[in-house]
């Protein structure tokens, strides 16, 4: 697949968005994306990521007929088997918070020893034409004890990665190493030559 002239991101989480934009511009995509679209609400049906981001792209792109991009993303903790996992948005309820989700997590948690966890990202690219193509990427931490840091969003105050959490490490640094940003840039990898996407790993 060659890279789309035109991307819209598929997801009505502005947070969301704002950070898959970033790393796009990091990447160096060249394709211009497309903001203040709308669409029908998309529910999130499958039981994987890759299958819950390939339903978002695929549902943008025949509505705006321009290609989608999608993520899903799962944080999955060692002690407590996987999960969240597909429902980390939905951890403490189909409509929860960002702070409603954490303090379910740190609850559920509470003294235990195995902290370890990952965030796994399934980024899926759907054409208008129905061409699909999908990648993955993960980040390895722990969960800290409370809440740490101000940027980010989500899980990111209680993720810890070497002793720092994802809201205090800041924009740029997140992005360097983060789940979501190794994701598109193995999508990006993936593309024909020309998309501009660096061959070096953003985490290295």
């Amino acid at each position: 697949m060659r890279v789309p002239p035109r991307i819209v991101v598929a997801s009505q989480n502005p947070d969301k968005i704002a950070e898959v934009e970033a790393v796009l511009r990091a990447l160096d995509i060249a394709s211009e994306v497309e903001r203040g679209l709308s669409w029908p609400p998309v529910e999130e049906t499958e039981d994987t990521l890759e299958g819950n981001a390939l339903v978002k792209a695929r549902a943008v792109a025949a509505h705006t007929a321009i290609a989608a991009l999608a993520d899903d993303t799962g944080l999955e903790v060692d002690a407590l088997g996987g999960a969240p996992g597909v429902r980390t948005a939905r951890f403490a309820g189909p409509a929860a918070t960002y702070e409603a989700n954490v303090a379910k997590l740190l609850e559920v948690l509470d003294d235990r020893a195995d902290r370890g966890a990952t965030f796994r990202t399934v980024v899926a690219l759907v054409t208008p034409d129905g061409d699909e193509i999908t990648a993955h990427g993960e980040l390895a931490g722990t969960i800290a004890r409370e809440p740490r840091g101000t940027g980010g969003f989500g899980y990111d105050p209680v993720f810890e990665v070497d002793g720092v959490t994802l809201a205090e490490m800041g924009e740029a640094a997140k992005n360097r190493i983060s789940h979501r940003a190794r994701a598109l840039r193995a999508l990006l990898g993936m593309l024909e030559p020309g998309s501009g996407a660096p061959t070096e790993d953003p985490g290295s």
